[in-house]
């Protein structure tokens, strides 16, 4: 696995642990639909919620979260269409959310929780 990959995978195991301290209920990881990957799904409560991680070693590139573009959002809900045909059932509400992970040199991770990006 490459470092870059190990990084991404260690974000979202770090994204998984804080939505569920969230009270988040995660359904589904690395879910391949045809035209991509989600990183996570979850339920709160009737909301399906459909999580992008962006995982950085630091700020030198900007914010992780600046890496989910329009065109990855857009991906991201023909994604969650194609998930919610796959998986029937009675929700309320779907949503698009970002957790973007920072990992310093030293210290603790950063986890970031952006709600309802689209």
């Amino acid at each position: 696995m490459r470092a870059k990959d190990a990084v991404g995978r260690y974000g979202e195991r770090l994204a998984e642990r804080y939505l569920a301290a969230q009270g988040l209920e995660v359904l589904d990881r690395n879910w391949r639909g045809d035209t991509g990957e989600v990183d996570l799904v979850a339920r709160q409560g009737r909301t399906l919620v459909v999580v992008e991680v962006k995982t950085r070693r630091g700020t030198g590139y900007g914010h992780p979260a600046e890496a989910v573009t329009p065109a990855k959002l857009r991906r991201l809900r023909r994604l969650a269409g194609q998930w919610l045909h796959e998986h029937p059932g009675s929700w309320a509400e779907v949503r698009i959310d970002v957790v973007a992970v920072v990992l310093p040199r030293s210290g603790a991770a950063q986890v970031e929780h952006l709600v309802g990006v689209s």
